[in-house]
């Protein structure tokens, strides 16, 4: 059964000490410390709350006024536009 680097993916021998195409081993982080941390698993510190509102949010508040703020700005620029066409 062959292995496979965590760093480039290319195949090791059973029992190899460092990769040979990228260079990697243990000192580098080929370990199982480095392996179980490119998962990208929450730690201890994993806050459910905070998860959920990043998650499942309905985009950023603050957009809704910059929505209003184009749109005033849009009538301005029209307001202006006729006041000169009529003038």
């Amino acid at each position: 059964m062959r292995e496979e680097c965590p760093h480039c993916g290319a195949e090791l021998k059973p029992g190899a000490r460092v990769c040979p195409e990228c260079g990697s081993d243990e000192m580098t982080g080929w370990s199982e410390e480095a392996r179980a941390s490119e998962l990208g698993l929450p730690g201890d510190s994993f806050d459910y709350d905070e998860f959920v509102k990043r998650e499942f949010s309905q985009g950023d508040p603050e957009k809704g006024r910059l929505h209003w703020f184009w749109w005033l700005i849009a009538v301005l620029v029209v307001a202006g536009v006729a006041w000169f066409a009529i003038r």
